[in-house]
């Protein structure tokens, strides 16, 4: 689907009228927003400043290319993916088409997770954040907890690297490590406080009926969970006990309700203690925790 913006030199609120238009009929919903968002992404600019600039004129070239990034967005690609950035918990990522876009019901886990960690003290702390794609939990977590180290897999080694550089792009290197594999694999040896994942949890079968920003644009071995969307979630329940010091802690984000419980469940088997579940900001029960 083409954009129907005018590519000459007409005003912001005129540039911003058509791609709203164009974005609403493209079953955008957030389509006035994202409209915004898209002519501050083009010029390097905050969205507030677009909005205070309404009568300022966009030239003929910047009109076309504004043009292009709203017929991106009308066939469906993610803002995120065509900004090439997301924030989460004040930090921004940078994204490519190897990495899950950051949700905001995902800031709850850190939330969750830090406040699980022991009290602040001279011990430094490791958590390993396993699936990590863009780094988020991982340089959330550090970055919020200077006495907390973090080691970060993921199976996918281009998405290892975007992780890897957003690490390393906040300032958080060596305190943050990002290595390329299957969850635990590898970690034998390792002793840590806190395990926090957020696995691909959607069930096969419901993949091919998402949104199209997501399942056209989003990695499918981020998104599938096997049958019934607890593969991972199964290997971790199984595995992740052994790698947790004594007073250590399993945190893990579900696709919520009956997943969750199922989740609390298998946490339970596996000889965890303490396992609750924990609401998102929608009031569904999406986050599971254990203790050993």
């Amino acid at each position: 689907m083409g954009a129907a913006v005018t590519s000459g030199a007409l005003t912001f609120r005129e540039q911003l009228d058509a791609a709203t238009t164009t974005l609403a009929a493209a079953g955008v919903q957030t389509a006035r927003v994202d409209a915004e968002w898209l002519l501050a992404g083009l010029l390097g600019i905050g969205r507030a400043r677009v909005r205070m600039d309404l009568s300022r004129l966009l030239s003929a070239p910047l009109a076309r290319r504004y043009a292009d990034l709203v017929g991106r967005r009308a066939r469906r690609e993610p803002l995120q993916r065509i900004l090439g950035w997301e924030e989460f918990r004040g930090l921004r990522f940078q994204l490519t088409d190897a990495v899950l876009v950051p949700r905001p019901e995902t800031e709850a886990l850190v939330e969750w997770a830090l406040a699980l960690l022991p009290p602040r003290g001279e011990r430094r702390l490791l958590a390993l954040d396993l699936g990590t794609g863009s780094g988020c939990i991982a340089c959330s977590l550090a970055a919020e907890r200077s006495n907390l180290d973090v080691i970060a897999t993921d199976v996918s080694p281009a998405a290892a690297a975007v992780g890897r550089d957003n690490a390393r792009a906040l300032g958080l290197v060596p305190r943050v490590r990002v290595v390329v594999a299957d969850l635990l694999e590898g970690m034998r040896d390792v002793g840590a406080d806190l395990i926090v994942s957020n696995p691909p949890y959607l069930p096969t079968g419901l993949v091919a009926e998402l949104e199209p920003e997501v399942k056209s644009h989003e990695p499918r071995i981020a998104l599938d969970g096997g049958v019934d969307g607890l593969a991972l979630i199964r290997r971790l329940a199984a595995t992740a006990r052994a790698r947790l010091r004594p007073g250590g802690v399993l945190v893990l984000e579900t696709a919520g309700g009956a997943q969750a419980a199922a989740a609390a469940a298998l946490l339970q088997a596996a000889g965890f203690h303490s396992v609750a579940v924990r609401a998102d900001l929608a009031a569904v029960d999406r986050f599971v925790a254990g203790g050993v």
